[in-house]
């Protein structure tokens, strides 16, 4: 794993732990945090033998959003810098995550505000420990959400919801956030990162083939109609057949054990 300043990559097995490391700012973004964190998901989401990737923040939060104090680089030179930087910097990290081939899992440890909060919302699971929330800001300082937030609140929890998180700035907490379908399980304040790991290497051990496709046909759904996505599924499901760890699964079945799975 290469060396980086604002993230950290921890691997146990077939995860990666990548968590954005500045946590005296509560892991806010700032340059070179956008940067990183691109490096890190090409990294991760290259590397065959990680399966899922779990992604955090180091400290009490997970992340505040963009670092507003930020003066390492020049600020971005009105809207049309803002502009540039978010579609340069901050669009290519979600669809890293949004993209990749293995499923990632937000573990919302703390607080989640902002950006974060669609770096976050990008992953294919959430877990949130009992006292974390999640927070949209921008409307109260004049703003509109950003990062993709109004594409991807709604697909959870329906436009008239995400208007309103949006528009009202509610800190949504752990409960909530699963009743309403954005947020997948609570789980402990109490060694979070453990309860997020073993949660994580659950789903490291189910089939690497059978979830990266799954992933796949879940985003073709999304876009096209009942018909294609079940030719979508047939095709799939045709080469996931025929691969060794559907019959190395099939013979597990058999014999009553768990499968080796080989991810081929």
């Amino acid at each position: 794993m290469s060396d980086y300043e604002t993230i950290l990559i921890e691997r146990e097995g077939r995860v990666a732990r990548v968590s954005f490391n500045r946590p005296d700012k509560l892991n806010s973004f700032n340059g070179t945090l956008r940067r990183e964190f691109l490096r890190a998901a090409q990294e991760v989401n290259a590397d065959k033998d990680i399966w899922v990737v779990l992604l955090t923040g180091a400290g009490r939060a997970f992340g505040a959003g963009a670092d507003l104090s930020d003066t390492s680089e020049p600020m971005p030179n009105g809207g049309e810098g803002v502009e540039d930087q978010l579609n340069a910097e901050y669009k290519p990290g979600v669809l890293a995550i949004h993209h990749a081939r293995k499923p990632w899992i937000a573990a919302v440890n703390g607080p989640c505000a902002g950006i974060s909060y669609s770096y976050a919302m990008a992953c294919d699971l959430m877990v949130m420990a009992e006292s974390a929330y999640l927070f949209q800001p921008f409307v109260g300082i004049g703003l509109v959400p950003d990062g993709g937030a109004t594409w991807l609140l709604p697909s959870f929890v329906g436009a008239k919801r995400a208007f309103e998180l949006m528009a009202f700035g509610e800190k949504l907490g752990a409960e909530k956030a699963v009743a309403w379908g954005l947020a997948n399980r609570v789980l402990p304040d109490d060694d979070f990162a453990g309860h997020a790991m073993t949660y994580a290497q659950e789903l490291a051990g189910r089939s690497p083939l059978g979830l990266r496709y799954a992933k796949e046909a879940l985003a073709f759904g999304a876009s096209h109609n009942l018909g294609d996505t079940i030719s979508k599924e047939a095709a799939l499901q045709a080469f996931c057949i025929e691969s060794g760890d559907s019959k190395e699964a099939i013979k597990a079945f058999f014999e009553k054990r768990q499968p080796d799975w080989q991810g081929k």
